[in-house]
Parts: C-alpha cells; sequence; structure tokens
C-alpha cells in the first residue's frame, strides 16, 4: 500500500459522476455536487486539468497556517466507467499516496441522505469505483452518499441515471453540504474521528 509520512503531500479529492448537463442533477451525480460546493468554500473554479481527462480546482481547506491542508478537487470528465486512468494520471502529477485518494460516490446500500466513511473495500458494483481499484487497488477512501435501493422493478442502472425526486430534492441541500464536511472532517481530523461525527 502507498502510504506517506509526509503532512505536506496533498489531498485529491475526486467526486464521482458524468459530465454534461443532461446528467447533472442524477443521484450518480451526488459526488460531482459535493465536489462542486467543496470547490465553492475554497473559492476556487473548475477547470481543465492539462492532459489528463479532469477538471481540477487547487486549494487549502482548514484553519489558515498550519492547520490547513493542501488539495486538488477534481472531477473525470470521462464518464462514470472509466474514472480510473484520469484519477490516476491526477495522483501521478500531483504526487499523491494512495493513502491520501478520497473519492465521493452515491452509495444504492445505504438510505437516502446517511453518509458513511471508510477505508478500502469492495465496489459493490459502482462502475466509478470499479474503474479506480483497477487502476490504482482499494486502499483509497470513500465517502459514500446513500441514496437508496429503487423502488418497485425499477432497474438500478435506470434509478441512478434518474434526477432525485422532488421530495428528495427538499433535502439535497443539506446533504450535500454534510458529505462536504465529511470530506473536510476526514482530510483535516483523519478517518477514525470523522468516521465517529458522520458515521451516523
Amino acid at each position: 500500500m502507498d502510504v506517506t509520512t509526509d503532512a505536506n503531500a496533498p489531498w485529491l479529492i475526486v467526486g464521482l459522476g458524468n459530465p454534461g448537463p443532461e446528467y447533472a442533477m442524477n443521484r450518480h451525480n451526488v459526488g460531482f455536487m459535493v465536489a462542486d460546493l467543496l470547490a465553492e468554500r475554497i473559492g476556487g473554479r473548475f477547470k481543465r486539468a492539462g492532459k489528463a481527462q479532469a477538471q481540477v480546482v487547487e486549494g487549502r481547506i482548514g484553519p489558515p497556517g498550519t492547520g490547513s491542508r493542501r488539495v486538488v478537487l477534481a472531477k473525470p470528465m470521462s464518464f462514470m466507467n472509466l474514472s480510473g486512468g484520469p484519477v490516476n494520471a491526477l495522483r501521478d502529477f500531483y504526487k499523491v499516496p494512495l493513502s491520501n485518494v478520497l473519492a465521493v460516490h452515491d452509495e444504492l446500500d445505504i438510505d437516502y441522505g446517511v453518509l458513511r466513511l471508510k477505508l478500502g473495500g469492495g465496489d459493490n458494483g459502482h462502475n466509478g469505483l470499479k474503474s479506480m481499484t483497477k487502476a490504482m487497488t482499494a486502499e483509497y477512501h470513500r465517502v459514500r452518499f446513500g441514496i437508496g435501493r429503487p423502488p418497485g422493478r425499477i432497474q438500478v442502472a435506470d434509478f441512478v441515471l434518474k434526477d432525485f425526486s422532488s421530495a428528495e430534492r427538499k433535502e439535497l441541500d443539506y446533504f450535500v453540504d454534510r458529505a462536504a464536511d465529511a470530506v473536510e472532517a476526514l482530510v483535516l481530523e483523519g478517518l477514525e474521528r470523522a468516521q465517529t461525527t458522520y458515521n451516523s
């Protein structure tokens, strides 16, 4: 496992989703939503990342001075099932240890709005995670954003590529805000402390 003791190494925070306005409010794009909010918080705007098929924002989170951490926020522009290539290219370019990679993604097996923070593990059929794991191994952090299982006989693929329902949208901003808080807590305080707060 690629572990570093360098406290100055940046974090690569990857919001998973699909590029294009037609996907913007899909359940599968909640990772993009969290990344957009984090970019807003650090006062940055996403821009194309050189040769990597991704958009990035560079900045710092946390209190000014020694308490802050350098971060690279990323949104792969390759479509979900090919996320691993752009993420690995960014990891190489910014010299990010695998232990400092964090993916924010939708999770079917968790109720809507519930968060689970973890390190490593399987992909649970999530194509973005599957691609990242194939490119880098599974030992990266995840902030899993619950979207729940599809009701009735709706296929999973159709469910994740549909927009959040009108009822879900009433709470979506709050849940996205909480997920962004969880990302910041994991980076600044470590996984265990962040899990205590957010794995409710």
